[in-house]
C-alpha cells in the first residue's frame, strides 16, 4: 500500500554517479540502505591488504586512515579527526606509487565529499542517520517500491489473480512491466550470494500470462472527494498518476494528445518487444476505476490552455514524457532518406510500417531505441542494417538482450566509429553514411570516452539513415511554467510541485530527462501521493491481500530460468512478440529461490501509503 510520509523522487547528481561508477565496481555485493562509511571501510581494508609494502604513503598512510575511519563508524572520533584524514589521503594520493594508495585515498576523499552528512553524524551523534538502515534489496532497487518477495510468493501458491494486485498497489502497469521492465530489482537479489538472482520479471510475464490483467477487478475506489484534477500526458507517468487518484477518489481528466493512450509503451516500443493488445490489458484495467476520463487528440495550447486548466482543476499533473527524436548536426542532414528513429517507430506503432525492402538501413546510436530501430528495419525488410555506433559495444547503454537479439537477426555493428557527415547525390537522396574512426580514451562519468582516431574517414554505403541518438522533451508550450530552457526539463521541488505553481506538479522523463518505463511509473506514483496531500487528504487504498506465510528458504544450488526467445530466423519475419514465457515448472521452481529477506533478515514490510 502506501509509506505515511510523501515521498521524493530520488535523484544522484552527476558527481554522484561518477563516484558510484567507480565505487560500486568494488562493493557490488554490498546491499542497499547499508552505512556508506562502512562500506567505504571495508573497502579501504581490502585494498590495504592488497599493498606491496615498499612506499611508506601506501603501507602506513592507509594503515592510518583505516584507523581513523574505524574511530568514525564507531563514535569516537571528532571533527580534527576528519579533518586530519582528509589532509592525510591528500599526501597519499600525491604520493603513492601505484594505484593501490592513491586510488584507494582518492576514493575516501570523494566518500568524505558526498556523504559528509553520514560522517558528520557519526561524529556528533554517534549514529548514522535516520535513513540508514537495512532495506530488503529488490524493493529498494524497484523505482515504484513493488512489494516483490510477496507477488512471488503468491504466484508459487496459484494465486495469480492476487500476484497481479499486489503489484498494482505500487506499479498499475504489470503487463507492460512483465515485458519490457529493465529489472533492478534483480541486480542486489540476495540469492546472487548462492547461485543467481531470481529472474523476476519473468515471474511477472508468468502471471499476466495466466490471466489477463483486465480480468482482475482493481480495488475499489474512495469516498469521491468532489476534487479535479487535470493529467496532461496519457503515457506511464500520467497514466499511473490518474489510476492512483482515481483509487483515492479524485475525479481525474487525462488530456492526450495522440489518438491513444500509452506514451512511447505505444509509439516507442516495438510491438514485437510489447504486444499493443497487451498493453491495452493495463489500460483498460487502470480506466475500469471509472473515476478517469480522457479526451483524445488535445494539444496544449491549441485546443486548450494551460491558463484554462489552471482555472477549472484543482491540481494539474504535467507528464509529457520525452516523445520527440534527437539528431546528429551532421553534414547532409538534410538529405532524402534520413529520418529520426524516434519518429519512425511512432509511426510504426500507429500500424505504418514503412517497406524497407533492397534498402540498407544505417542506425546511429547504441541505446534501446537503436535496436528496437534496428531490428524493426530488419522486420521492414531490408536487405542490410547497420548499427553505427561512436564507442564500445559493451558500452552501449542498451540491454545486452536487446544487442544480441538484433546480432542473432543480421544487424551487423559498426563500432568505435562517429557519424561524420551524410552522403547524398545530386537528387538529394542517401548514397552512404562517412564515418570517422574513434580511439577509447579517458574515463568520464563512470565509463570510457571516445576521441576521434588518426584514421581516414571511411564511407558506408547506405539508402536510409535512421538517427537515434536520443529523445527531447517538447516543453515550449509550458515555457512560462518553470522550465529549464537548456534541457528544457520541468524544475520541480522535492514534492514534484513545479517550484513557482503550487498546483502543479511534474514527474516522468519530462523531469529527469529520458529514461526507463519503471522510472516513469515510479514519478506517476510519488506525484499521487503529493497531490492527494496538497488537496488536504491522506488517503490510503482499499482492500487487502491475504499474503502466504514464509516458507523456509531452499538453499540447494539451482541454476537461474532464463526466458527464451523465438527463432531468429522466424521471429525476424513479423512483428509478433519475440519472447517466450516460462513453463509451470520453471516458474514454481524460481519462485522456490526466493530467500525471503523481507522476513529473514530484514523485518517485516510494513504496510501503509506508497
Amino acid at each position: 500500500m502506501y509509506s505515511k510520509t510523501v515521498i521524493h523522487e530520488n535523484e544522484m547528481n552527476d558527481k554522484t554517479m561518477k563516484f558510484l561508477a567507480r565505487f560500486v565496481k568494488r562493493v557490488k555485493g554490498s546491499p542497499p540502505g547499508v552505512c556508506p562509511i562502512a562500506v567505504q571501510l571495508s573497502f579501504l581494508q581490502s585494498a590495504r591488504s592488497q599493498t606491496c609494502g615498499k612506499c611508506v604513503p601506501c603501507r602506513d598512510g592507509l594503515k592510518q586512515v583505516e584507523l581513523m575511519m574505524l574511530s568514525i563508524v564507531e563514535g569516537k572520533a571528532d571533527l580534527k579527526t576528519l579533518d586530519d584524514m582528509v589532509g592525510l589521503c591528500h599526501m597519499i594520493e600525491d604520493s603513492a606509487d601505484c594505484a593501490i594508495g592513491y586510488e584507494a585515498a582518492r576514493i575516501v576523499l570523494e566518500s568524505v565529499e558526498l556523504f559528509r552528512d553520514e560522517y558528520v553524524s557519526h561524529i556528533n551523534e554517534h549514529r548514522c542517520q535516520p535513513e540508514v538502515g537495512q532495506t530488503i534489496p529488490c524493493i529498494s532497487y524497484c523505482p515504484a517500491h513493488v512489494d516483490i518477495p510477496n507477488y512471488i510468493a503468491l504466484i508459487g501458491e496459484h494465486r495469480y489473480a492476487d500476484a497481479i494486485n499486489c503489484i498494482r498497489l505500487n506499479n498499475p502497469f504489470p503487463t507492460a512491466c512483465a515485458f519490457i521492465c529493465e529489472h533492478p530489482c534483480e541486480e542486489k537479489c540476495r540469492r546472487d550470494i548462492l547461485d543467481s538472482p531470481i529472474n523476476i520479471r519473468g515471474l511477472k510475464k508468468f502471471a499476466v500470462d495466466m490471466i489477463a490483467a483486465d480480468e482482475v477487478k482493481v480495488p475499489k475506489c474512495n469516498v469521491t472527494t468532489g476534487k479535479k484534477v487535470a493529467v496532461i500526458g496519457g503515457g506511464p507517468s500520467g497514466l499511473t498518476a490518474a489510476y492512483y487518484l482515481s483509487l483515492m477518489g479524485h475525479k481525474v481528466v487525462i488530456f492526450e494528445q495522440k489518438e491513444k493512450l500509452g506514451g512511447m509503451l505505444r509509439y516507442g516500443i516495438p510491438n514485437y518487444r510489447l504486444p499493443k493488445d497487451r498493453l491495452d490489458q493495463d489500460i483498460n484495467a487502470i480506466l475500469s476505476t471509472g473515476n478517469i476520463e480522457v479526451k483524445f487528440n488535445v494539444s496544449i495550447p491549441e485546443d486548450i490552455s494551460m491558463e484554462e486548466i489552471d482555472k477549472e482543476y484543482d491540481a494539474v499533473y504535467i507528464s509529457i514524457g520525452a516523445q520527440l527524436g534527437r539528431t546528429v548536426e551532421v553534414d547532409g542532414a538534410h538529405a532524402d532518406g534520413v529520418y529520426s528513429a524516434v519518429e519512425v517507430l511512432g509511426q510504426i506503432g500507429r500500424g505504418n510500417i514503412p517497406d524497407f525492402t533492397g534498402k540498407r538501413v544505417v542506425v546511429v546510436g547504441g541505446g534501446n531505441v537503436a535496436m528496437d530501430a534496428s531490428r524493426s528495419a530488419i522486420r521492414c525488410n531490408a536487405s542490410e542494417v547497420t548499427v553505427i555506433y561512436r564507442r564500445r559495444q559493451v558500452d552501449m547503454t542498451a540491454l545486452p538482450s536487446e544487442v544480441q537479439g538484433a546480432i542473432e537477426e543480421g544487424v551487423e555493428l559498426l563500432t568505435l566509429n562517429a557519424p561524420d557527415s551524410v552522403v547524398y547525390d545530386e537528387n538529394n537522396k542517401v548514397t552512404g553514411l562517412k564515418m570517422q574512426p574513434q580511439i577509447v580514451s579517458a574515463y568520464r562519468a563512470g565509463r570510457p570516452s571516445v576521441s576521434a582516431a588518426n584514421s581516414e574517414k571511411r564511407i558506408h554505403p547506405c539508402d536510409i539513415v535512421l538517427m537515434a541518438v536520443g529523445q527531447d522533451i517538447y516543453s515550449a508550450p509550458f515555457t512560462d511554467y518553470d522550465v529549464n530552457p537548456k534541457r528544457k526539463t520541468f524544475n520541480t521541488i522535492e514534492t514534484t510541485r513545479l517550484k513557482s505553481y503550487r498546483k502543479i506538479f511534474a514527474g516522468g522523463d519530462c523531469v529527469f530527462g529520458p529514461s526507463t518505463v519503471i522510472k516513469a511509473i515510479g514519478a506517476g506514483k510519488v506525484a499521487a501521493v503529493n497531490i492527494d496531500e496538497y488537496l488536504g487528504y491522506h488517503h490510503k487504498i482499499l482492500g487487502s491481500i491475504d499474503y502466504p506465510v514464509p516458507k523456509e528458504n531452499d538453499r540447494t544450488h539451482i541454476g537461474r530460468v532464463h526466458l527464451t526467445d523465438r527463432s531468429a530466423r522466424e521471429r525476424k519475419k513479423d512483428f509478433g512478440p519475440v519472447e517466450n514465457g516460462m513453463t509451470y515448472d520453471e516458474a514454481m521452481q524460481e519462485c522456490n529461490k526466493c530467500l525471503r529477506c523481507d522476513h529473514f533478515g530484514c523485518g517485516t514490510v510494513e504496510g501503509g501509503r506508497v
